[in-house]
């Protein structure tokens, strides 16, 4: 191209010129930001390419490049690295009980349990270690219904009131325009979190759903984010609906099994009667005991009701980042991974979140980050006494999954700063690791993804 190297052939100009003396600065420094500005307009990206709305690029959450301290890219020592984390938050004993996995491609670099499943008998948490995955569970029910649609059983524009006519919104015309898609990327258009706190107190699922129509909309179908566990539950009715068969069946058949997660489950039932299961912890002044457990969001399987241990986990994030095409297509998987709504708050829900993330969508079932320039693919998971995460960045195919059974944040850290490590970012002990490394204490925080 003539136009670039006429440019260049300026910018060795005005650096020649810089060298004849300080009288020429003004004019000099005054040339040079014309001539920055000229190319950075030149090349600087139009838009993404992620179907959500567009944002600068370089913004106030980017991280600069200066912050790069180490190699990227390097996945075994970043598993070392989180195996060293670990051993720091067992001596710390600030966890109950914790069960990790790092993964590249299809290879398993790191898959350990520290802590207990049940601290009052000594239990040790191991691979094989069943636990509830609260909100991970969404990603099953997102990936089945993409199953279905292949099948020809219903398609994404599917409107729920076509399955389930007695559905009501408190918007009529909203209750004909709610789409199967619309369901499982959180765009029902209601308040956030919508009759959870019922649900919690043993209010019967179906009786909620039928309290919809009450809910005034905080938007059109459609038009804006608002996280919920009680209308996501309806793709279990719709599941059923078309197929004549239990959703959580249709998981078993076409998840589970194919992708050998043998110990995975549904229900409360099948958790305790799992040959090795982690209970729910609570701090009991300087020691873990176990918790009774609560049944609430098992009666919205979709949304909150798989039990799995680490070893199924490890399958699961294999077929998600691609290497089973067999049970997950590619196609597929872009189909459930591509963003559909902004969610701005999350940008600001943590100080890892505040520093690193771009922007922030939900798809069908995960969350899409854009984690210092990368795309990630994310999910966390929280019910009473256990929580969990999933990551992965699908560019490079290395990512990680993290369950434990208490309520403690200390975990939450540990995440980012295991994508940091790999990316090569400049180290933040998003954990307080270092805290713990000189002293047994623990300041009380809230819980980082409690949804």
């Amino acid at each position: 191209m003539v136009f670039p190297r006429t440019l260049a052939s300026l910018a060795l100009a005005l650096l020649r010129t810089m060298l004849l003396g300080p009288i020429l600065l003004g004019p000099i420094l005054s040339s040079s930001m014309l001539l920055g500005t000229i190319l950075l307009s030149l090349y600087a990206p139009a838009s993404n390419a992620r179907g959500v709305r567009a944002r600068p690029h370089a913004h106030a959450h980017s991280v600069p490049s200066h912050e790069t301290a180490r190699s990227a890219g390097d996945a075994k020592a970043a598993a070392r690295d989180f195996d060293g984390w670990l051993d720091t938050v067992e001596q710390s004993d600030q966890v109950s009980g914790l069960a990790a996995v790092i993964v590249k491609d299809d290879k398993v670099l790191l898959q350990r349990g520290i802590g207990y499943a049940d601290a009052s008998r000594g239990v040790p948490v191991t691979p094989d270690s069943v636990f509830r995955l609260a909100s991970l569970s969404k990603a099953f029910a997102s990936a089945l219904t993409a199953m279905l649609v292949d099948d020809g059983m219903l398609s994404w524009e599917t409107r729920v009131t076509g399955v389930l006519p007695t559905f009501e919104l408190h918007d009529s015309d909203a209750s004909e325009k709610l789409t199967v898609r619309d369901i499982l990327s959180q765009r029902v258009g209601l308040p956030h979190n919508t009759y959870d706190r019922l649900l919690e107190q043993e209010e019967p699922y179906q009786e909620l759903i039928e309290k919809l129509r009450d809910v005034p909309m905080a938007c059109d179908v459609g038009d804006c984010y608002g996280y919920q566990n009680i209308t996501f539950a309806l793709i279990g009715d719709i599941t059923y609906a078309v197929s004549g068969d239990f959703f959580y069946h249709l998981v078993e058949k076409r998840i589970f099994h194919p992708l050998g997660m043998n110990t995975a489950t549904y229900g409360r039932d099948a958790l305790e009667s799992s040959k090795s299961w982690a209970r729910p912890h609570a701090r009991h002044g300087r020691t873990w005991a176990p918790i009774a457990i609560k049944e609430a969001y098992y009666h919205v399987p979709p949304a909150a009701g798989v039990n799995a241990s680490i070893k199924d986990m490890t399958q699961w994030l294999i077929a998600q980042m691609g290497e089973r095409p067999d049970v997950l297509p590619g196609a597929m998987l872009t189909t459930l991974h591509t963003p559909l709504v902004e969610t701005p708050s999350e940008r600001h829900a943590s100080p890892w979140r505040r520093a690193r993330l771009g922007d922030a969508s939900y798809a069908l079932g995960w969350r899409v980050y854009d984690y210092a320039g990368e795309t990630l693919i994310f999910h966390a998971g929280a019910v009473q006494g256990y929580r969990s995460m999933i990551a992965f960045f699908p560019k490079y195919r290395f990512g990680a999954v993290m369950l434990w059974n208490c309520e403690c944040a200390l975990p939450v850290g540990l995440m980012p700063m295991l994508l940091d490590r790999y990316l090569g970012l400049r180290e933040v002990d998003w954990a307080g690791l270092d805290t713990l490394r000189t002293s047994h204490h623990l300041a009380a925080q809230p819980p980082d993804d409690a949804k």
